[in-house]
């Protein structure tokens, strides 16, 4: 046990082990020192905080201490390993850059207070061209004396508490090497799983957003991150510059996301539920595509609800991924340039329609039949203000689970329908499909029933359009089915055939549709995307389901292009200039480039809307201006 103790990996696994007791310390004391800024955080609160920052913690101190750890577990030869100078250099190798850590992380205590967040990299854009920060700085250490005193005795605790020394036995000198070894291999691993913040198929590297599962408020956030962690991860992200395309005082005659509430519009309370259908393109739906001829599709289900529900026939989705449809579809929040998600922006206060309807009452709940905090959903729910998160912790029964992702569609839609039967009305829900994702597993007992297709996906969305229908059949002897809208949409496209879908048009084309048991079928030929679906008080889109949009657009990012569709135009723009405009209606391939025969003034008049969405997307997240408030 003794020589346990003295080992390099016990002295390395202490030393990390300090560092992260001191970032909880700090975060204590940032909660003490701005208490105002966080009303209302009861203990149990406050102790999820503490434990959740520990993760972003874990990440931040790895990434700092990654050329100690590999140097002190390197197998070299024992002798050297003991070395009196090797281990100083190694301590100071350790404490010098999480000293500089701690240090970035106590000022932080001081400067979210006017920033209301961690520190990212946009702070040396920022005050690039101040040249008196380093007079503002000594005037902060000097009026928030308590804080430097705070950091002082930090850095003092780290200097003399890390371990510096460390002894290896040479007395075995066979089984020397091969432990050794073994051990290095074991640290990096389990580094690279802390680095990451978990480890699976499933899970993604941890990011800024991923606070946002612990907190009540985005700017609780704040407390939950550290800056070091802040600050290298916005360092994979790209800094937005806003543009100037037009004057403030003009923007918003072009394009603006507040909205006025519908005075005269007779207030419902129906129940909302939004179901999210992982991957189903619009090319896997018959109903759809009734013009190619022999097409059926793979959704027979999907095919009859649609015919009873509001449909749009030209409907398209912000993004291409999973994590770009819960800000789209539930926000308003399109994909610009990256995923919100994983932005630096990504702890702004923002609107939902989960949000909108909390203050009218409503109970609010968001599913997901994957681990809980897979893909950033539970905690952007969480910000988007989602009261209750149903994951596969909730669910209760892992031999349901696909072995990849999440809980199958079937049973996890069935406890969907129990649960919202359990929940007091009028209610809003969301509820995020699986099964229709790669590697587009069936269960075992389903494998040889759904038709193959063409493609592996296809078997997959056809069990996933079985799940729906067995939802439906189960919701609809339910008291409140007939007090609901559905709301029905895809998060993206996915393995495209079809050549009317292989390209940018295709790309980005998902069901949209409103089906209510008291509501008359129409299928609508306006343009429509994910961010009309929500009610427009804040949004970048439109409402489309109960007038006419005043805006008749859709628009995507389709990198490195911005895109958008009019009633029968897709004008494609690269920030700078129109790069080509389709008639997407009469050339469905889009082979033919009509930029210089189209009028000048109808290009413009889709140009200049899409530059003033752009530039008030970029103004307001930079500026933390997504809500009304």
């Amino acid at each position: 046990m003794k020589d346990l103790w003295k080992h390099p990996w016990t002295v390395a696994a202490c030393n990390i082990g300090l560092v992260l007791l001191l970032y909880s310390v700090l975060r204590i004391a940032c909660y003490a020192v701005n208490g105002a800024m966080f009303p209302n955080i009861s203990g149990t609160h406050l102790w999820e905080i503490l434990c959740g920052g520990v993760r972003f913690d874990l990440t931040a101190v790895l990434y700092l201490s990654a050329l100690y750890l590999v140097c002190i577990i390197l197998p070299l030869p024992a002798q050297w390993r003991n070395n009196a100078v090797w281990q100083k250099v190694l301590a100071w190798l350790f404490i010098v850059p999480n000293a500089i850590g701690l240090i970035v992380n106590t000022i932080d205590i001081v400067y979210i207070r006017f920033t209301d967040r961690r520190t990212t990299c946009t702070f040396f854009t920022e005050f690039a061209n101040d040249d008196n920060l380093w007079r503002i700085a000594l005037q902060g250490v000097w009026q928030f004396w308590y804080v430097t005193l705070i950091g002082l005795l930090v850095i003092a605790v780290l200097i003399f508490c890390t371990r510096k020394t460390f002894s290896l036995s040479t007395t075995k000198p066979v089984s020397y090497y091969p432990c050794e070894a073994l051990l290095f291999v074991l640290t990096v691993y389990f580094s690279v799983i802390g680095i990451r913040g978990g480890f699976g198929r499933y899970t993604r590297p941890i990011t800024l957003s991923n606070a946002l599962q612990y907190t009540n408020t985005p700017r609780e956030s704040a407390l939950v991150l550290n800056t070091p962690f802040s600050l290298m991860k916005s360092l994979e992200s790209t800094q937005y510059i806003e543009p100037q395309y037009f004057p403030a005082d003009e923007l918003a005659k072009h394009m603006s996301p507040i909205h006025q509430a519908d005075s005269l519009r007779e207030a419902r309370t129906d129940n909302i539920v939004v179901i999210i259908l992982e991957s189903f393109s619009t090319e896997y739906i018959g109903f759809y595509n009734r013009d190619i001829e022999g097409y059926k599709g793979y959704t027979p289900f999907l095919d009859s609800l649609l015919e009873q529900s509001v449909t749009y026939e030209f409907a398209y989705a912000s993004g291409r991924k999973s994590i770009d449809a819960m800000p789209s579809v539930l926000s308003s929040i399109p994909m610009l340039i990256e995923p919100y998600i994983v932005t630096p922006y990504s702890t702004n206060s923002v609107s939902s329609i989960a949000d909108c309807l909390n203050r009218k009452g409503y109970t609010t709940a968001f599913f997901h039949g994957a681990p809980n905090g897979s893909m950033g959903f539970q905690a952007y729910a969480r910000s988007a203000g989602f009261a209750t998160y149903y994951g596969m912790n909730e669910f209760g029964d892992n031999s349901a689970f696909d072995g990849t992702w999440a809980i199958w569609d079937e049973p996890f839609l069935q406890y969907f329908a129990q649960t919202m039967s359990t929940m007091p009305e009028p209610f809003m829900t969301a509820v995020f499909t699986a099964s229709s994702h790669h590697p587009y597993k069936v269960p075992e007992q389903y494998k040889g029933v759904f038709p193959k297709g063409t493609k592996p996906i296809h078997e997959a969305v056809g069990y996933a359009d079985y799940a729906l229908r067995q939802f439906f059949a189960t919701a609809s002897q339910k008291p409140w089915f007939n007090r609901t809208l559905f709301v029905l949409t895809a998060d993206h496209t996915n393995e495209l055939t079809l050549p009317e879908y292989t390209n940018a048009r295709g790309l980005y084309e998902v069901p949209i549709a409103f089906y209510h048991p008291q509501l008359s079928a129409e299928r609508r030929q306006e343009v429509i995307s994910q961010t009309d679906i929500m009610p427009p008080y804040f949004a970048f889109g439109e409402d489309a389901l109960t007038r006419a949009k005043q805006h008749p657009y859709a628009v995507c990012y389709n990198a490195p292009l911005y895109q958008i569709f009019s009633d029968s135009l897709l004008l494609q723009f690269d920030g700078e200039q129109v790069t080509a405009v389709y008639d997407y209606h009469q050339d469905k391939l889009l082979q033919t480039d009509l930029k210089q025969t189209i009028a000048n003034e109808r290009i413009a008049q889709m140009t200049d809307y899409l530059k003033a969405y752009i530039q008030q997307y970029i103004h307001r997240m930079i500026h933390d201006e997504l809500t009304t408030q």
